[in-house]
């Protein structure tokens, strides 16, 4: 094919609300104030070595953990706990529910764990417990708060992002390399992943998620229009 055959207008634009467009999922595990454990599913994350950024809303129960208790653990399920980690969507740790969540059907869970049907097992280096059946489970000590969007007014104190330094990396047998003290199989790992609020393995989507029965339009905020504005910049400057 001669570069004249390429097409050059194959984007056209478009305003989603959100913009997930597939990450794993994580079970994130902290200790609340009176010592009990929280249990999130969350997919604004990633990682650099062994460094992690997590990002969250400043209000969720997590973030208030967090910020207390300095540290976490992420356990990663594989696609075989999808209907666990469903059954944690549309519930928060926090009680009274914070106003955002309470208009998209969120409701009070005080406990995560058993609401998921997972098993809490004692953390190696966090006072934050594992879950069981998760293949993996990542240790963690918050090494720094970065607040988000704080130049909009808006959303200004609205997220903030946690960087995490892991400390510790448990797996289950069956995802390590034979033989290996350091290497995960791909080809055993079956990461959940979350992409435009359904959940996924490495291949078709395995079940309806209830998250997405809450509208994109609910997600949408004010960076949208921001960027309508920024095309219009580009434009006067050309």
């Amino acid at each position: 094919m001669s570069t004249e055959d390429i097409r050059t207008d194959l984007h056209g634009r478009i305003e989603p609300g959100i913009l997930y467009f597939g990450t794993p999922v994580v079970l994130l595990s902290t200790r609340n104030e009176d010592g009990t454990a929280n249990l999130a599913p969350m997919s604004s994350a990633f990682w650099l070595g062994w460094r992690g950024m997590l990002g969250l809303g400043a209000r969720s129960q997590t973030a208030v953990n967090l910020l207390r208790e300095r540290e976490c653990v992420l356990n990663l399920p594989d696609d075989s706990l999808a209907d666990a980690v469903d059954r944690l969507a549309l519930t928060t740790g926090r009680d009274p529910v914070p106003e955002g969540k309470a208009r998209r059907g969120y409701r009070f869970e005080g406990d995560k764990f058993g609401r998921a049907g997972l098993t809490e097992v004692p953390s190696e280096t966090v006072r934050a417990p594992r879950a069981a059946e998760c293949p993996v489970a990542m240790e963690a000590v918050v090494a720094g708060v970065h607040p988000l969007a704080e130049d909009d007014p808006e959303q200004r104190g609205g997220i903030l992002v946690f960087e995490v330094r892991i400390q510790r990396v448990l797996v289950h047998d069956a995802i390590r390399v034979p033989g290996t003290d350091d290497h995960v199989d791909p080809d055993r790992w079956r990461p959940l992943i979350m992409s435009f609020q359904q959940l996924y393995g490495l291949g078709p989507r395995l079940r309806e998620s209830a998250l997405a029965s809450i509208p994109e339009r609910m997600y949408r905020g004010p960076d949208i229009a921001r960027s309508r504005l920024a095309g219009a910049a580009d434009a006067l400057r050309g």
